[in-house]
């Protein structure tokens, strides 16, 4: 008697250990898609904000460059223009970051970061601004 009871409760524990490991599986698989959808709709926001920073920062270098060279004109002195330089260069920035491959090019650059190996991997530019991770072996 002892015995057919016993057979039954490790039928009934094993049924539920796997009905355990298939929802813990399940969870882990729903967990890793609501990841991923939270860090695209991040850098989706990311990309957003750098488009609409850079109407702003467009105008204000817009309006310094023609304030500055009608100064450096004026004055007789081209050390006006200088400020302009690093401002080009936040534009850039902005521009890249915002339309265009910047964002792309990060991560790339991440998954060769994070990239798990014994041998650290070669990170090899194929283009001018173009970086391609290969794993070294």
């Amino acid at each position: 008697m002892g015995f057919i009871f016993s057979k039954s409760m490790n039928e009934n524990m094993k049924t539920q250990q796997e009905f355990m490991l298939m929802n813990s599986r399940l969870q882990l698989e729903r967990q890793l898609t609501m990841q991923n959808e939270m860090r695209e709709r991040q850098m989706a926001m990311q990309i957003a904000w750098s488009r609409e920073f850079l109407k702003y920062l467009g105008t204000f270098c817009g309006i310094a460059a023609v304030s500055l060279t009608a100064g450096a004109i004026k004055k007789k002195k081209p050390a006006f223009l200088f400020p302009i330089v690093p401002l080009g260069f936040v534009l850039t920035y902005q521009y890249d970051m915002g339309y265009g491959t910047l964002i792309q090019r990060m991560k790339e650059l991440s998954h060769c970061n994070r990239y798990v190996s014994p041998h650290k991997p070669k990170i090899v530019t194929v283009w001018p601004f173009q970086k391609v991770c290969q794993p070294t072996v």
